[in-house]
Protein backbone atom coordinates (compact mmCIF):
# COMPACT_ATOMS: atom_id res chain seq x y z
CA UNK A 1 0.00 0.00 0.00
CA UNK A 2 2.94 2.31 0.84
CA UNK A 3 4.28 1.68 -2.63
CA UNK A 4 1.30 2.51 -3.86
CA UNK A 5 0.96 5.98 -2.51
CA UNK A 6 4.79 6.45 -3.54
CA UNK A 7 4.26 6.10 -7.11
CA UNK A 8 0.64 8.04 -7.08
CA UNK A 9 2.94 10.82 -5.51
CA UNK A 10 6.06 10.28 -8.01
CA UNK A 11 3.60 10.11 -11.09
CA UNK A 12 1.31 13.81 -9.90
CA UNK A 13 4.75 15.18 -9.41
CA UNK A 14 5.87 14.11 -12.58
CA UNK A 15 2.71 15.77 -14.05
CA UNK A 16 3.21 18.79 -12.73
CA UNK A 17 6.88 19.37 -13.91
CA UNK A 18 5.64 17.95 -17.39
CA UNK A 19 2.83 20.64 -16.94
CA UNK A 20 4.89 23.63 -16.46
CA UNK A 21 7.50 22.73 -19.09
CA UNK A 22 5.04 23.86 -21.59
CA UNK A 23 6.10 27.23 -24.38
CA UNK A 24 5.53 30.66 -23.25
CA UNK A 25 2.23 31.72 -25.04
CA UNK A 26 3.57 34.34 -27.98
CA UNK A 27 3.48 37.51 -27.67
CA UNK A 28 -0.28 39.08 -28.67
CA UNK A 29 -0.32 41.14 -31.71
CA UNK A 30 0.05 44.98 -30.41
CA UNK A 31 -2.93 47.46 -30.47
CA UNK A 32 -3.07 49.25 -33.49
CA UNK A 33 -3.75 53.03 -33.77
CA UNK A 34 -7.18 54.41 -35.16
CA UNK A 35 -4.42 55.91 -38.28
CA UNK A 36 -2.62 52.64 -38.49
CA UNK A 37 -6.04 50.73 -38.65
CA UNK A 38 -7.58 53.96 -41.32
CA UNK A 39 -4.33 53.66 -43.55
CA UNK A 40 -4.88 49.65 -43.65
CA UNK A 41 -8.23 50.02 -44.85
CA UNK A 42 -7.13 52.01 -47.46
CA UNK A 43 -3.70 50.91 -49.02
CA UNK A 44 -3.51 47.19 -47.19
CA UNK A 45 -0.21 46.37 -46.06
CA UNK A 46 1.86 48.85 -48.55
CA UNK A 47 -0.16 49.32 -51.87
CA UNK A 48 -3.80 48.58 -52.74
CA UNK A 49 -5.13 49.48 -55.98
CA UNK A 50 -9.27 50.62 -55.92
CA UNK A 51 -11.15 50.28 -58.88
CA UNK A 52 -14.74 50.98 -60.45
CA UNK A 53 -14.42 47.77 -63.48
CA UNK A 54 -15.39 44.38 -62.32
CA UNK A 55 -18.87 46.49 -60.79
CA UNK A 56 -17.83 49.18 -59.18
CA UNK A 57 -19.97 52.96 -59.56
CA UNK A 58 -19.73 56.45 -59.83
CA UNK A 59 -22.33 58.86 -58.73
CA UNK A 60 -22.29 62.60 -59.35
CA UNK A 61 -25.50 64.46 -57.50
CA UNK A 62 -26.92 60.95 -57.45
CA UNK A 63 -26.92 59.96 -60.90
CA UNK A 64 -25.10 57.29 -62.75
CA UNK A 65 -21.54 58.43 -64.27
CA UNK A 66 -19.85 55.46 -64.18
CA UNK A 67 -19.62 55.29 -67.97
CA UNK A 68 -17.15 58.40 -67.49
CA UNK A 69 -14.77 56.78 -65.50
CA UNK A 70 -14.16 53.65 -67.53
CA UNK A 71 -10.92 51.93 -66.26
CA UNK A 72 -10.62 54.39 -63.40
CA UNK A 73 -8.25 53.14 -60.94
CA UNK A 74 -6.85 55.06 -57.61
CA UNK A 75 -3.68 53.67 -56.57
CA UNK A 76 -2.85 54.51 -52.57
CA UNK A 77 0.69 53.51 -51.06
CA UNK A 78 1.98 53.88 -47.33
CA UNK A 79 4.85 54.36 -45.94
CA UNK A 80 7.03 57.22 -45.16
CA UNK A 81 5.69 59.05 -47.73
CA UNK A 82 2.09 58.52 -48.33
CA UNK A 83 1.39 58.36 -52.14
CA UNK A 84 -1.10 58.02 -55.01
CA UNK A 85 -1.67 57.88 -58.66
CA UNK A 86 -4.84 57.29 -60.64
CA UNK A 87 -6.17 56.77 -63.90
CA UNK A 88 -8.69 57.16 -66.48
CA UNK A 89 -9.73 59.78 -64.10
CA UNK A 90 -11.84 61.80 -66.52
CA UNK A 91 -9.41 65.00 -65.13
CA UNK A 92 -10.68 65.26 -61.64
CA UNK A 93 -7.60 63.54 -59.94
CA UNK A 94 -4.13 64.26 -60.56
CA UNK A 95 -2.49 61.46 -62.22
CA UNK A 96 -0.03 61.33 -58.76
CA UNK A 97 0.76 62.94 -55.46
CA UNK A 98 0.55 62.48 -51.69
CA UNK A 99 -2.75 61.92 -49.65
CA UNK A 100 -3.26 62.77 -45.73
CA UNK A 101 -6.12 62.29 -43.19
CA UNK A 102 -7.74 64.87 -42.99
CA UNK A 103 -8.14 65.56 -39.08
CA UNK A 104 -7.68 62.79 -35.93
CA UNK A 105 -10.93 60.79 -36.40
CA UNK A 106 -8.88 59.23 -39.66
CA UNK A 107 -12.47 58.85 -41.72
CA UNK A 108 -11.61 61.18 -44.38
CA UNK A 109 -8.23 61.87 -46.20
CA UNK A 110 -7.14 64.60 -48.93
CA UNK A 111 -5.02 64.41 -51.99
CA UNK A 112 -2.34 66.65 -53.38
CA UNK A 113 -2.51 68.30 -56.49
CA UNK A 114 -4.61 71.36 -59.02
CA UNK A 115 -7.31 68.91 -60.03
CA UNK A 116 -10.57 69.47 -58.79
CA UNK A 117 -10.44 66.55 -56.35
CA UNK A 118 -7.39 67.90 -54.80
CA UNK A 119 -8.08 69.86 -51.41
CA UNK A 120 -10.99 68.00 -50.49
CA UNK A 121 -12.22 65.98 -47.86
CA UNK A 122 -13.01 62.75 -49.14
CA UNK A 123 -15.08 60.75 -46.50
CA UNK A 124 -14.34 57.04 -47.08
CA UNK A 125 -15.60 53.55 -45.74
CA UNK A 126 -13.89 50.48 -46.53
CA UNK A 127 -15.96 47.26 -46.32
CA UNK A 128 -14.02 43.51 -47.24
CA UNK A 129 -12.82 44.41 -51.10
CA UNK A 130 -15.49 47.80 -51.43
CA UNK A 131 -14.11 51.28 -51.03
CA UNK A 132 -16.65 54.63 -50.97
CA UNK A 133 -15.66 57.12 -51.40
CA UNK A 134 -17.62 60.58 -50.76
CA UNK A 135 -16.91 64.28 -51.60
CA UNK A 136 -18.09 67.42 -53.25
CA UNK A 137 -16.98 69.66 -55.31
CA UNK A 138 -18.22 73.11 -55.00
CA UNK A 139 -18.60 75.35 -57.94
CA UNK A 140 -15.94 78.30 -57.23
CA UNK A 141 -12.92 75.63 -58.89
CA UNK A 142 -14.66 73.02 -60.40
CA UNK A 143 -13.85 74.07 -63.80
CA UNK A 144 -12.08 71.92 -66.58
CA UNK A 145 -11.27 73.59 -69.41
CA UNK A 146 -13.33 77.07 -68.09
CA UNK A 147 -16.50 75.13 -68.06
CA UNK A 148 -18.19 74.12 -64.54
CA UNK A 149 -18.71 70.82 -65.12
CA UNK A 150 -17.77 68.63 -62.30
CA UNK A 151 -19.43 70.62 -59.60
CA UNK A 152 -21.38 68.29 -57.71
CA UNK A 153 -20.94 65.76 -54.81
CA UNK A 154 -19.64 62.44 -55.74
CA UNK A 155 -19.61 59.01 -54.32
CA UNK A 156 -17.15 56.23 -55.77
CA UNK A 157 -17.86 52.56 -54.83
CA UNK A 158 -14.61 50.79 -56.04
CA UNK A 159 -13.59 47.40 -56.09
CA UNK A 160 -10.10 46.16 -54.73
CA UNK A 161 -8.08 45.01 -57.41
Amino acid sequence: MKSSIIRLCILAFAMCIIQSCGGDDPDPDPIKTPEQIATEALTGTGTQTWGVDGGGSVLRDGTAVTDLYSGFELVLTSGSSKTYTSKNNNDIFDASGSWSFAGTNFDKFMLSGTKPAAGREISFTQTNSNLTLTFTIPAPGARVNGVLAVAGNYTFNLLKK
